[in-house]
């Protein structure tokens, strides 16, 4: 005769009056600036030399040599980057491939420069760019290929770049959440012709607003250098008409500094991303990223996926729930790049998988400074909402 025991009624969500499993949240993110990095700034502050100097200088070297570039240039923020990148590679009319999901600041640049965006749609288990969509989308009027490294995975690269090899097109890639990322043992500063990031201060390296541009080719970075700075060849000698898009050294500063941090933090999200993965792996209806094969992503977010029909709630629903039991989360994205209404001029409608995400996507907190303990009720909480929240 076989006994068969009864299931373990759910406990009762924190958001229905039940006992949350921590009454103090678990931080989504960690931005505080050490002693060093104020140091490193009060230096710059007492030096009188507040703008684009020797600190923009170094962090640009710096930053060439750990990426495999040939050469890096700090300017004001990462969409500044992506408008350095676009302008001398593509021109007003042109058609450039897009991912339909990623944010807005890769397309939007591609606009501002009088090209025409036409989305990608993206890779189900990994969000990036499907390249095998892409090659579907090339017209006679194709440039340019514009592709995101969502959430700090590299997309597939010999694919784009095999497919630029083929019809002639250029490569922008917008690194903005990839700091330190490799592909195939290479860091991304050696693929395509320019590469773009940003220094937003929730980012994995951070300045409070800057950003960099790297490429590998002598004369394209004299143009984008050209561009950043008035097109200024000597003082109140203008040879292009350009921008006033540099950083200052306050915040190559505190680039410099945390960039000593940086490959150590950068292994400690990947150990939390592993746990992460582990605990989701034994939750059936969520799942965890995926990595494109030959990538070492950087984990600037750890995004999981929510399957609707394993649960009788919504995803927004179940986010709710475990902010309640003491987990925040958030959505990268709310809506595909596509249904902007800034953007929806050239929605062509044919993204399903982008569409799709939107409502199935949520960000779990992903730092350096996760411990035991915030783990603890991470791996608690995620269990308890999803046992009560089961279809």
């Amino acid at each position: 005769m076989t006994t068969v025991t009864a299931a373990a009624p759910a406990a009762t969500l924190a958001i229905d009056g039940g006992t949350p499993v921590s009454a103090k949240a678990v931080p989504f993110m960690s931005t505080a600036m050490t002693e060093s990095d104020i140091n490193a700034v009060l230096t710059v502050l007492k030096s009188g030399m507040l703008r684009a100097a020797t600190k923009c200088a170094e962090l640009e070297a710096r930053w060439a040599k750990i990426t495999g570039a040939r050469h890096a240039m700090t300017c004001a923020n990462g969409t500044v980057a992506l408008q350095l990148a676009y302008e001398p590679l593509f021109a007003c009319g042109d058609e450039v491939l897009v991912p339909a999901w990623s944010y807005i600041a890769t397309v939007s640049m591609v606009v501002a420069r009088g090209g025409v965006p036409v989305f990608v749609d993206a890779i189900p288990g990994t969000f990036q760019i499907d390249m095998a969509d892409a090659a579907r989308k090339v017209t006679p009027r194709t440039r340019a290929i514009a592709a995101t490294h969502l959430y700090g995975c590299p997309v597939d690269m010999d694919a784009v770049q095999g497919l630029a090899a083929k019809h002639g097109l250029k490569v922008i890639y917008d690194a903005a959440q990839a700091h330190l990322a490799t592909y195939k043992g290479k860091g991304l500063g050696a693929f395509g012709d320019v590469v773009t990031y940003s220094l937003y201060a929730t980012k994995n390296l951070a300045t409070g607003e800057g950003g960099l541009v790297t490429c590998n080719d002598d004369a394209l970075a004299r143009t984008i250098g050209l561009l950043r700075s008035h097109g200024e060849t000597d003082k109140y000698l203008h040879e292009v008409v350009g921008y006033n898009y540099r950083m200052n050294d306050m915040a190559g500063a505190i680039g410099l500094s945390r960039l000593d941090r940086l490959e150590a933090q950068t292994e400690q999200r990947r150990r939390n991303a592993a746990r992460y993965d582990a605990i989701l792996a034994r939750i059936p209806g969520l799942s965890a990223p995926q990595t494109t094969p030959g990538a070492v992503p950087v984990y600037h977010l750890y995004v999981a996926q929510f399957d609707p029909a394993a649960f009788r709630c919504t995803r927004d629903a179940f986010c709710n729930a475990l902010k309640a039991e003491g987990v925040p989360t958030a959505i990268h994205y709310p809506r595909s790049l596509p249904e902007q209404p800034a953007l929806s001029k050239w929605d062509r409608k044919d993204t399903p998988v982008a569409f799709s995400l939107k409502n199935r996507v949520f960000a779990l907190p992903m730092h350096h400074d996760l411990t035991d303990e915030h783990f603890a009720i991470l791996e608690e909480s995620l269990a308890k909402v999803a046992k009560a929240m089961r279809a």
